[in-house]
């Protein structure tokens, strides 16, 4: 599940994407840079062999008794220096039509000392120029560079062929070619190292917005504001004035379904007082006539209990759509217990509360959780015996009130039925049945809900979990 958030985030995707580029393209860089390197290198030590075999044809020729000697030696200290890397030797063919010398290293380098070139079979045209590998002497790796020389004036009249060869150590072409690749790598790192943090930053700058859209619109959810506000960038300029349009129009709906239900619930009450009034007065003029007077004055009723409850759903619903609605959870309570105890002063009830944090609030409407918790201190007032108390907490971000009673309590079988609209758990106490399954309603309108247990108190428990402000 974390695996996939991450995946879904916007921000990995980013950062993963201009990560692997940047990866990728170091890479590409450092193997291209790398080879190009190389290759150089390649040439320009092919190209100082082939230089020393150029100086190598021009200072050979034969002496008196045909033997191939040098003019003047070549001008490169290294050559004397015993295995110091650079070499070049002469081997006299046979003939040109054959591989095979007749005498190898017939003369050669001082830098040879003791050893030989051995070089493969090699059938060369006259002044042509081959490469080969080869191992020289202390086992190193060689390589050279051969051209076949055939002269035409030796002593004795006979034309000869010869092979010169000039070679030297691969390893003094390796071995800059390993620096500037290490050298290369860890340049590279650094820049991907740069790359990547700036990356980082850029993802993190340009998020920023977002991050700041995400706190504005948490503030809408908490109530603390009924609109995105804040410094945005011009890019989501337009998406943050269209959202609060939408802000404003859910608003402007809310209100006119409040003003809606309310000339509803009045233009309502006018014609069914007229027809209670109406069974009232007709009641005394015979028993018939009383008969019906008493059949339309319980329609009567049940029509006022129908209205109340369901323009009280609507409110309710069109509210809990309305962001920016917050209600402190103890002036409202303590405003119901001063309501109840004038209400039930007769039975001379004890109503305990709180204490109550002071930053304890309601994600709605203020009359929505009067409705709501009017209905449960009421209920436990009319079954309560001397007291009932009154709690409230919240548990991460829900609100969570409860209200105990020292009554009769109820069986768990009835506490489901007793929230259903119009069920009444005892005749004999007054009311509608319409209280519970208005909280039970309500509170899921605002997605929480009621449920009832037994209470410490001996009598019954209601639990009432809202949305809190975070």
């Amino acid at each position: 599940m974390k695996l996939l958030r991450l995946r879904r985030s916007l921000r990995v995707r980013l950062l993963l994407g201009t990560l692997f580029w940047i990866a990728a393209s170091i890479l590409v860089a450092g193997w291209g840079l790398g080879s190009l390197f190389r290759q150089h290198v390649s040439d320009q030590f092919h190209a100082e062999l082939t230089s020393q075999l150029d100086q190598l044809s021009a200072q050979f020729t034969l002496d008196a008794q045909g033997r191939p000697q040098l003019t003047l030696a070549l001008g490169d200290p290294r050559l004397s220096r015993p295995y110091s890397g650079y070499y070049w030797q002469i081997d006299q063919m046979a003939d040109s039509a054959t591989a095979r010398p007749a005498a190898v290293g017939q003369l050669r380098s001082r830098s040879l000392w003791d050893h030989v070139l051995a070089l493969p079979a090699d059938i060369l045209n006259d002044g042509a120029t081959h490469q080969h590998r080869a191992m020289g002497p202390q086992g190193q790796r060689l390589r050279l560079v051969e051209r076949s020389v055939r002269l035409e004036d030796s002593p004795d009249g006979q034309a000869r062929s010869f092979r010169l060869i000039t070679a030297a150590n691969e390893q003094l072409m390796l071995a800059p070619v390993a620096r500037f690749n290490g050298l290369l790598w860890l340049a590279l790192g650094v820049l991907g190292a740069g790359l990547m943090l700036a990356a980082v930053v850029q993802v993190r700058v340009g998020l920023a917005p977002l991050r700041a859209l995400q706190s504005a619109l948490a503030k809408v959810r908490q109530a603390e504001t009924q609109q995105l506000e804040g410094e945005f960038p011009t890019e989501i300029t337009p998406l943050i004035s269209d959202f609060n349009k939408v802000l404003a129009h859910n608003a402007d709906v809310v209100a006119r379904a409040r003003t809606h239900a309310g000339n509803l619930a009045h233009a309502l009450k006018t014609p069914l007082s007229v027809l209670a009034n109406a069974a009232d007065a007709a009641r005394e003029q015979s028993p018939a006539s009383a008969q019906l007077a008493q059949l339309v004055s319980d329609q009567v009723a049940i029509a006022r209990q129908q209205v109340n409850y369901h323009l009280s759903r609507a409110q309710v619903a069109a509210s809990t759509r309305l962001p920016g609605a917050k209600t402190a959870v103890s002036p409202l309570v303590d405003g119901l217990v001063r309501a109840m105890r004038q209400i039930h002063a007769e039975r001379q009830l004890t109503l305990n509360t709180g204490p109550f944090a002071p930053a304890l609030g309601f994600r709605g409407e203020a009359q929505d959780l009067q409705e709501m918790l009017g209905n449960l201190i009421d209920n436990a007032c009319k079954w309560a015996t001397h007291r009932v108390d009154i709690q409230a907490r919240r548990n991460a971000d829900t609100l969570v009130i409860t209200v105990d009673d020292d009554g009769p309590g109820l069986a768990a079988g009835q506490r489901d039925r007793v929230l259903q609209r119009g069920v009444r758990a005892d005749e004999q106490v007054p009311g509608s049945g319409l209280g519970l399954a208005i909280v039970d309603d309500l509170s899921r309108l605002y997605g929480g809900q009621v449920t009832l247990a037994d209470s410490p108190l001996g009598g019954l428990r209601a639990v009432l979990e809202l949305p809190a402000l975070v």
